[in-house]
């Protein structure tokens, strides 16, 4: 009885292994692993933001609209709770992944309108803050990158013959990955703009004895 027992298991063993339970197994792994360091790269980047922010407060506190367009961003990309349970819902998924996108746009705006402050530019916890946000972001390029990968490989698995009847048997599902939210968007270069001003307000006369206005648009005429 104990030798058939045996035998039964064995055979077990090797059909699923044979059915692509081990290579499901160790893929959904990898995806977990380079779904960690996606995680990682991001919080770094948002352990960066505070004091990015207050620097360039200090130099441009009159910049409220972007600045507070950073924090709120970071905010909302950090209320997401990742859990492993993230993987398999593709809503939450596009969720955090829009959230974050939306974060990086903030940054950008950050940093267009850093060039109108020469002296933040050349301030050295600016850059050193800058060197390290340019950093994190190409480590978030790289780990999403090996996530894409990852997450490719486990669906070919879990969708190919035999091994779809074992994910299928088992529970393991097609896992959502990252995508670009509007293609047409991004094929078209930003327009980069300094004015701030409200559309349709009335523009800003001329200084008295027809000095002209600050070289800056939206900013008033030095003294």
């Amino acid at each position: 009885m104990r030798a058939w027992m045996g035998a039964l298991l064995a055979a077990a063993v090797v059909a699923l292994s044979g059915c692509g339970y081990n290579a499901l197994q160790q893929q959904d792994e990898a995806v977990k692993a380079a779904w960690s360091e996606v995680v990682n790269q991001y919080q770094r980047r948002a352990d960066l933001i505070p004091n990015l922010v207050n620097t360039v407060k200090g130099y441009a506190a009159q910049e409220q609209k972007v600045l507070i367009g950073v924090t709120e961003a970071r905010a909302k990309a950090n209320s997401i709770q990742v859990t492993p349970e993230l993987l398999n819902d593709p809503q939450r998924f596009q969720q955090y992944q829009a959230a974050q996108g939306e974060l990086t746009q903030a940054l950008g705006r950050l940093m267009v309108v850093v060039e109108n402050y020469p002296q933040l530019k050349s301030d050295q916890n600016f850059r050193d803050l800058q060197s390290q946000l340019e950093g994190t972001e190409n480590r978030i390029a790289v780990s999403r990158n090996r996530y894409i990968q990852a997450v490719q490989g486990y669906n070919v698995q879990v969708r190919s013959f035999p091994s779809n009847l074992t994910a299928k048997l088992f529970g393991f599902q097609v896992k959502p990955n990252f995508t670009v939210a509007n293609e047409q968007q991004i094929a078209i270069a930003p327009t980069v703009s300094f004015d701030t001003s409200t559309p349709g307000a009335p523009a800003v006369p001329p200084a008295a004895g027809g000095a002209p206005a600050d070289a800056r648009q939206g900013q008033p005429a030095t003294k």
